[in-house]
């Protein structure tokens, strides 16, 4: 394997992450068969094949995921010299991995464009996924710094609060909770739920809450959006356990109904992550302190008028 080059584990890389040539191709900015090309120029450096074709689907065989762990090993011991680079030339540029768990979307986009203003020669990356995703992604060095609720205690990590992070419930306009106020926990027990997926922070935040509670919620209906969630409870399928940041527009256009529940709501913290043995690059630090400043200033500006009514 010593004749192997950074772009075929690049490649390799992409292509195990995605399971698919064309997707690799396609976020390297190749095309197809120069994917193909790489791929069998470092099977046969290593002399074994990496992947199994069946059909259009591929998987890696097992010699693939071994390779795959040296791979992603070296590419970011790689990152982690440019970085290094950048830092001692004290130079605001190049790449930037941020990851976020989706919920952050519904305010991270104007925080970027606000951090993309001050630091123009940054070019942004993003990764969205659920929390054990991104887990997953600061332990596969595939992201700078994340951006999440529950800070994993999976890594070795620096994990920063940086905002407030309330959960409500909700319901739909015309649910008979939605014109009663001061309603007990034990109120809910007789209504169904629409909840995130297993692995979701927002799920696991409201497991947490019914569990302190002794009340075991109706989860009837499990969706892996916060966007779906929304609709389902707008049509009145259920109610729902969403963060304050993702209904911001429905509140405001008065589409949804946050309830007044005894104990809500349930307020966990915005956090700002990053692994220790990461060496942060002058972008990343940037951001990093740029979170830390703002972040909590401009949440309360977008949503803090929808805790008081």
């Amino acid at each position: 394997m010593k004749n192997a080059t950074f772009r075929q584990l690049r490649v390799f890389n992409e292509v195990a992450k995605n399971l698919s040539f064309a997707r690799a191709a396609e976020n390297l900015h190749l095309t197809p068969p120069a994917i193909t090309m790489q791929v069998k120029e470092l099977e046969g450096h290593i002399g074994m094949p990496l992947f199994e074709r069946s059909g259009k689907k591929i998987s890696l065989t097992t010699t693939g995921e071994y390779m795959l762990v040296y791979a992603r090993k070296i590419l970011a011991t790689v990152k982690d010299a440019e970085d290094a680079a950048a830092r001692l030339l004290r130079a605001e540029t190049g790449v930037l991995t941020i990851g976020f768990v989706s919920t952050a979307k519904y305010f991270l986009m104007r925080l970027l464009a606000d951090f993309r203003a001050l630091h123009p020669g940054v070019d942004i990356q993003i990764c969205i996924g659920n929390r054990d995703q991104l887990v997953s992604m600061l332990q596969n060095s595939e992201v700078d710094i994340a951006v999440m609720g529950r800070p994993p205690k999976e890594l070795q990590t620096r994990a920063e609060p940086f905002a407030a992070h309330p959960h409500v419930f909700v319901a739909a306009i015309d649910h008979p909770l939605a014109q009663r106020d001061h309603l007990r926990v034990e109120d809910l027990r007789p209504y169904d739920f629409i909840v995130r997926e297993k692995g979701a922070g927002t799920r696991a935040a409201m497991e947490k809450f019914f569990e302190d509670t002794h009340v075991e919620p109706r989860m009837k209906i499990q969706l892996h959006s916060n966007e779906i969630i929304k609709q389902a409870v707008m049509a009145g399928l259920g109610l729902g356990f969403l963060s304050l940041h993702t209904i911001g527009l429905e509140l405001e256009h008065k589409l949804i109904r946050m309830l007044d529940v005894e104990g809500a709501p349930v307020v966990r913290a915005w956090n700002v992550v990053h692994t220790h043995s990461k060496m942060l690059s002058p972008a990343a630090e940037s951001f990093r302190y740029f979170m830390l400043e703002q972040g909590e200033k401009q949440l309360a500006d977008q949503f803090g008028r929808f805790l008081s009514i």
